[in-house]
């Protein structure tokens, strides 16, 4: 017994050449949730944020998800056939991104963005750091439509037969990915947000949160075929979420030995 896959058209849309699909959709209602959130925390009183600054940094962070989802995707998952064909990093139209890969370019967008309007980068991640879930959420919520990304088979009584994966039931760890990473970590978020913290703390939340979500479900989910697991034990999601895991509870670890940590405002 399996549930029934729902079928959903990718494409919402077609107007001639151009189509417009739930994927994309998902991804600009990330960027929109962004955007609404990030400028309402910068009109609260002595949030230390400009309206064009908010927008300064939504640009930086659009341009580091969108070229470090596509360089860390090709990188750490397809690097075989890059290096045979390396226009494949240009060839977006046969999609693939990864999220390791998006956080490091916008931590990388962070970063000279600190540098550039003389911000502390710690500051900066702190702000970041609760705009990402609600995009995580959309998007995996984007992978289920596409019937991709699908789990390991199982017998569970929630599992489902996926179009592209073959004729046994799988775990829908999109929507596990969805929910944990997406809902449940922005609600740790915003409860975490409205106490009095350290500097650096909510992105060490955010980084730990993340990796020790995405490093369990990792358990759920089928391996990548071009990969598999490495020593028939370990995930490249799981390889790519360790360091998350550790540089999120060694930044905590840091920010509460501080001074003065107890200075933060509330949000």
């Amino acid at each position: 017994m399996a549930l029934e896959f729902p079928q959903i058209d990718p494409i919402i849309f077609s107007v001639g050449p151009l189509s417009v699909r739930w994927y994309g959709l998902m991804y600009l209602i990330g960027f929109a949730f962004a955007m609404w959130f990030a400028n309402r925390q910068a009109s609260k009183p002595n949030s230390g944020w400009t309206k064009d600054q908010v927008s300064d940094l939504l640009f930086y962070g659009m341009l580091g998800v969108i070229l470090g989802g596509r360089i860390g995707y090709v990188l750490f998952y397809q690097f075989s056939y890059f290096i045979e064909n390396p226009l494949y990093l240009f060839r977006i139209d046969q999609g693939g991104m990864s999220f390791h890969g998006g956080t490091l370019g916008v931590i990388t967008a962070a970063a000279i963005f600190s540098w550039t309007r003389k911000k502390s980068l710690l500051q900066v991640g702190d702000f970041v750091a609760p705009l990402v879930p609600v995009g995580l959420l959309a998007g995996r919520i984007g992978n289920f439509i596409n019937g991709e990304l699908w789990g390991r088979v199982t017998d569970v009584p929630w599992a489902m037969v996926f179009p592209t994966g073959g004729p046994l039931a799988r775990h829908p760890s999109q929507l596990y990915e969805a929910f944990f990473e997406g809902l449940v970590l922005f609600l740790i978020l915003q409860w975490f947000i409205k106490k009095p913290r350290p500097a650096g703390s909510v992105a060490g939340v955010f980084l730990l949160g993340y990796g020790v979500f995405r490093f369990c479900i990792e358990y759920f989910r089928q391996p990548d075929a071009q990969l598999g697991l490495f020593a028939d034990f370990i995930s490249m999601g799981q390889i790519l979420s360790l360091p998350m895991i550790v540089g999120g509870l060694g930044l905590l670890i840091w920010a509460y030995k501080q001074p003065q940590h107890v200075t933060t405002a509330k949000a």
